[in-house]
């Protein structure tokens, strides 16, 4: 019985990712085209898009301490009310900064939401099926993900359209989280970590600074692609109907690939997977920025790098948790969302730039020298499970 609720309970976890992942996928480039479209600077386009991870980070500080005190239900909870009355509020004023605010908006509830579910399933799972728990987790969200861009293109129909679509499918995903019992994480025995925020950070990030890497380069090339690529693609005279099938091969290769990857990594250790996972999408990418004149094989190329790298954030959590002592998996968890915050705030804001001043080079290049960057890091600094007691 015990276990037939755990089962309950983890794949309504999963339905609820899955639709906040598609509203995340839809959002990034429905307002890129749609600026785009209007005339708007693409640094300013670029901007716009850190609205989302500016939000995560400013609730990051205050979001461990509600969930240990009141548990995991009212932090879904209070998060998904939030997104999906923002998404709402879209179609009612068209402007960059009321955009920019209902972003940053979006980011405070996903965050509490993600936190929540992702500490959850981190702190419950058995070790030997941890991986692929969190795998499973990575590919509800990458479905969603997958599915998002495709519908931008209905907004011939209406700019109205996708967003209160997707406000919906939220609300009905989020009227899910009732029917689950709440729980709360496992307390810190250690007094000194436990009463000190700035030192529980410090020790969690001692323990586990490289397996947060992963959602770092994760963060970046989902923000960077979603929020800007379209404008580039646009610029480069591709169909919008082709740029979300490029966007959408992207996330459609780490769906292939998630399960077998988390699985695998269960098996021979995440850090061999973490670093062939890097490696590969910076070739393929880098592959991308050669042949990035034909349309079908740049979609080919986001298929195998997404093939690659698109399980990169639930790797880097499984990996993270291998580092890490169970008591601050809290801990680990928010600092992974914390590095997935920097490296979504870098993509556009670096990505703006590097359109606006670099002309010679393909995006894609820089997207591949970021993965290859991080992929030394790790080679060099990383390590397999190490956990010492505090």
């Amino acid at each position: 019985m015990n276990q037939r609720l755990e089962q309950k309970r983890f794949w309504i976890l999963v339905i609820i990712v899955s639709i906040s992942g598609f509203s995340q996928g839809m959002l990034m480039p429905l307002i890129s085209v749609i600026f785009e479209q209007d005339g708007v600077a693409s640094s300013l386009n670029g901007l716009n898009a850190t609205g989302l991870y500016v939000g995560t980070l400013l609730i990051s500080p205050f979001i461990e301490q509600p969930l240990r005190k009141f548990g995991y239900k009212p932090i879904i909870l209070v998060g998904g009310a939030i997104v999906f009355t923002s998404l709402l509020l879209f179609p009612l004023w068209k402007n960059v900064l009321f955009w920019f605010i209902l972003r940053l908006l979006i980011g405070i509830g996903d965050h509490s939401l993600h936190y929540s579910t992702q500490t959850w399933i981190t702190s419950t799972s058995p070790q030997h099926r941890l991986g692929k728990n969190i795998a499973i987790y990575g590919l509800s969200f990458g479905t969603g993900f997958a599915v998002g861009p495709l519908l931008v293109p209905l907004t011939k129909i209406s700019e109205a359209f996708p967003f209160i679509l997707s406000s919906l499918l939220c609300l009905l995903a989020w009227s899910l989280v009732f029917f689950l019992k709440n729980e709360k994480p496992e307390p810190i025995q250690t007094k000194s970590v436990g009463e000190n925020i700035l030192k529980r950070y410090a020790v969690t990030l001692k323990f586990a600074w490289i397996g947060c890497l992963p959602a770092l380069c994760y963060g970046f090339l989902e923000s960077s692609l979603n929020s800007l690529f379209p404008v580039y693609a646009l610029r480069n005279h591709f169909e919008v109907s082709m740029v979300s099938i490029i966007l959408a091969a992207f996330s459609i290769g780490g769906i292939i690939t998630q399960i077998p990857l988390g699985t695998l990594g269960d098996k021979i250790g995440r850090r061999k997977i973490v670093l062939s996972s890097l490696l590969g999408g910076a070739i393929f990418f880098g592959i991308g920025s050669i042949i990035e004149s034909y349309e079908i094989l740049v979609a080919a190329s986001f298929l195998f790098a997404g093939m690659f790298c698109g399980s990169l954030f639930s790797l880097g959590i499984s990996y993270m948790s291998d580092l890490t002592p169970r008591e601050l998996l809290p801990t680990g968890n928010l600092m992974c969302s914390i590095f997935f915050s920097f490296g979504s705030l870098s993509g556009p804001l670096l990505g703006g730039l590097y359109l606006q001043y670099v002309h010679n080079y393909s995006f894609l290049l820089l997207v591949s020298i970021i993965l290859f960057v991080v992929f030394a890091i790790s080679l060099i600094f990383g390590r397999q499970s190490n956990k010492q007691i505090l």
